[in-house]
């Protein structure tokens, strides 16, 4: 018996809901992969077996652009609103590893981070699916993305840092760092490698962007909490004003009698 959430998926999102889905699934493989490497110090740019797993995510991200793109109705507009996706599934590590192309573990490790972009693409449409209305949609779907660039920010800022940088002694200190530099608030943490310095002005960016629209769903959510209770007062006034509209007419035929 399929759930209701099968029944929401399938049923109302098609084909789209299920290569969405499958997208979410494998990149969140990837996320615990990339996680994982991390916090144990695996060489992952050594692993044959990452490197096949990634080939064959990126393949289906190849495909999944592609069936969309021939399913799609306006495809002039679809290629130019998901150029980027095109972009983001080709397998670069993959391609460098053929050609023998080499770069530092630090750089190598940024390029598995590509894919996932397609990836938070996907969470984010299937989160909004899952709210009640098109502003929380946006919100939710903008809040997941912020708390996923946090995540991989500092991620990516642990491996650059933490052996040049004598502040950031483990993880935790890069995503305390990552939290501070999204709100603009920063923190005793300065980054020292370059990579780290584009990431600290990219997060504060991201930051400036993200919380205007926390600003306008509040007051969205405000504004529609006022609408009902001055509909519900309305509401409540028009029955007091029927009900002794009733009484009245009432109390007519009453009186007629007596006065009969």
């Amino acid at each position: 018996m399929k759930s209701a959430f099968s029944d929401f998926i399938f049923g109302k999102k098609g084909i789209y809901g299920i290569l969405h889905l499958i997208i979410l699934v494998m990149s969140l493989f990837l996320v615990i992969s990339i996680s994982v490497d991390t916090f144990k110090g695996i060489p992952f740019y050594t692993q044959s077996s990452y490197m096949k797993t990634q080939l064959w995510i990126c393949l289906w991200f190849l495909f999944d652009f592609v069936l969309e793109f021939f399913l799609s109705k306006h495809k002039g507009r679809y290629l130019r609103t998901h150029f980027i996706f095109l972009l983001v599934a080709i397998p670069y590590q993959n391609i460098i590893a053929y050609y023998g192309w080499t770069f530092s573990p630090e750089v190598t490790y940024l390029l598995r981070f590509i894919p996932l972009l397609r990836g938070g693409y996907a969470l984010a449409i299937v989160v909004g699916w899952l709210t009640y209305n098109r502003a929380s949609s946006l919100f939710v779907s903008y809040l997941t993305m912020l708390l996923a660039t946090v995540y991989f920010s500092s991620l990516a800022f642990f491996v650059l840092e933490h052996k040049v940088n004598p502040l950031v002694n483990g993880y935790g200190d890069a995503l305390w760092w990552a939290f501070m530099d999204v709100t603009t608030v920063g923190s005793n943490i300065i980054a020292v490698t370059t990579t780290g310095r584009v990431l600290s002005v990219l997060l504060a960016a991201l930051g400036m962007m993200m919380f205007p629209i926390f600003t306008v769903y509040i007051t969205n959510l405000i504004q529609q909490s006022n609408k009902r209770k001055k509909q519900y007062y309305e509401a409540e006034e028009q029955q007091k004003k029927t009900s002794v509209q009733k009484a009245s007419a009432a109390e007519k035929p009453a009186v007629q009698d007596v006065q009969g």
